[in-house]
């Protein structure tokens, strides 16, 4: 069930539509505002362009200015301790002074080499897990040796005891 209950209202106000007369005025209120802001706009370009071809004292002062949000552009604000942050130029940036790195960063880049380096000393053979796989590779193929020849010597004596059962049989038949 929604919140509110079946009568809709909340704490049981009526509910209030506006009426079409009511939209049409403010949207009437509203074109004008623009239409007046255009003007506003397009006067504000020509003193503009004005000052433009005057002193260029002004031009300075309106270069610096920069767009400000909300009440910030309506009132004037002089406090010493705002700093104006500036734009830094890429070829300002100093990209070849020593890049001081965090405590992670450094210790993340310490475990990367030494994993490097233990992984060359184990390619290499000289870890001791190295010398464990190498051994435990060294004992399985012996037995997988032994067992091929086992096989092997399975496989004459098996042909050799067909080959003496067909002489048997050829000699019985003769």
């Amino acid at each position: 069930m929604p919140k509110g209950g079946k009568k809709g209202g909340h704490k049981g106000r009526m509910r209030t539509y506006t009426s079409p007369e009511e939209i049409d005025a403010q949207m009437k209120e509203e074109k004008e505002r623009k239409k007046e802001e255009e003007e506003g706009a397009a006067v504000n370009d020509n003193q503009s362009e004005d000052k433009l071809t005057g002193s260029g004292s002004e031009d300075s002062d309106d270069e610096g200015s920069e767009k400000r949000k909300g009440v910030e552009g309506l009132i004037e604000i002089e406090n010493p301790n705002r700093v104006a942050q500036k734009a830094k130029k890429v070829t300002d940036i100093e990209l070849e002074g020593p890049k001081q790195l965090s405590r992670r960063e450094r210790e993340e880049i310490e475990k990367q080499k030494a994993k490097e380096r233990y992984m060359k000393m184990h390619l290499a053979g000289k870890t001791d897990q190295a010398k464990a796989d190498l051994a435990r590779l060294a004992i399985i193929k012996k037995q997988r040796e032994e067992a091929a020849r086992k096989k092997e010597e399975e496989r004459k004596a098996t042909q050799a005891a067909a080959a003496a059962t067909k002489g048997l049989h050829t000699l019985s038949l003769k």
